[in-house]
């Protein structure tokens, strides 16, 4: 008798959800398809018939969980958004999220953060539109200092570094203040501070956000058209970018 979609949805979460746990408990070589089979009571065929191998399982478990985790994290923009919340405080908000999410899933955290398979990951995706969604409201406010890729990619740098580098202590060991100063340490690079002086080009902190601010409303000046909204975004990226580093 064919089975059923339903069926063989259930049959994939419980199988996906049985992978987690052992994932989670006791590292990526605990998640045999042995092992899986019998903790979600299902026979080791049907594990191949839908994920192929234990790599397509793997891929599945971290998707699903780390999913979860992006989800929730993109309703917290939201509501941030919604409520007027400090974009700082929000980005530190999802800073520790994501220092707490990887230090509580070590396994899931390296499988996910090999450079190959995050480049085809639409959770790991989706997690960085989160990240950018939180960068863009600090442009959006005058609060860059450098353009939003960039603040993107030291944030995610850091990030991923940080938490690597916690993992290669045991809990007890580990430095408590390391997420918290790393994250100064970037923001220092990334926010406008008033004490700040122009840079060799001429170009103030003070100059430099607002380019960058504007660069963030551009796609939204339905007054110009497309090509001088274009052109806008040409300029500002230009006055963005700075000394000796390319155009955000």
């Amino acid at each position: 008798m064919p089975e059923t979609t339903s069926r063989r949805d259930d049959t994939r979460a419980r199988i996906v959800g049985a992978a987690a746990h052992l994932l989670h408990e006791h590292g990526p070589s605990a998640v045999t398809t042995r092992g899986v089979a019998e903790s979600a009571g299902v026979q080791a065929p049907t594990i191949y018939r839908l994920f192929g191998d234990k790599d397509g399982l793997l891929e599945a478990v971290a998707e699903h969980v780390l999913h979860t985790h992006v989800t929730a994290k993109a309703g917290v923009v939201a509501a941030a958004t919604a409520h007027d919340v400090d974009p700082v405080e929000d980005l530190r908000a999802g800073w520790r999220t994501h220092v707490e999410f990887g230090l509580a899933h070590p396994a899931l955290f390296r499988f996910l953060n090999d450079p190959e398979r995050a480049a085809r990951s639409p959770a790991v995706e989706a997690g960085l539109e989160v990240l950018d969604a939180r960068v863009h409201r600090l442009a959006a406010t005058g609060r860059l200092r450098v353009g939003e890729r960039r603040a993107v990619d030291l944030l995610r740098a850091a990030g991923v570094g940080t938490v690597t580098t916690l993992l290669t202590s045991p809990p007890a060991d580990r430095d408590p203040g390391l997420a918290e100063d790393m994250l100064d340490a970037v923001l220092r690079q990334v926010l406008t501070d008033a004490t700040d002086e122009s840079d060799e080009t001429g170009a103030s902190p003070g100059d430099v956000s607002h380019a960058v601010a504007l660069r963030a409303a551009a796609p939204h000046l339905h007054a110009l058209s497309d090509a001088e909204r274009a052109l806008l975004t040409e300029w500002l990226d230009r006055v963005a970018a700075r000394p000796g580093r390319a155009a955000p």
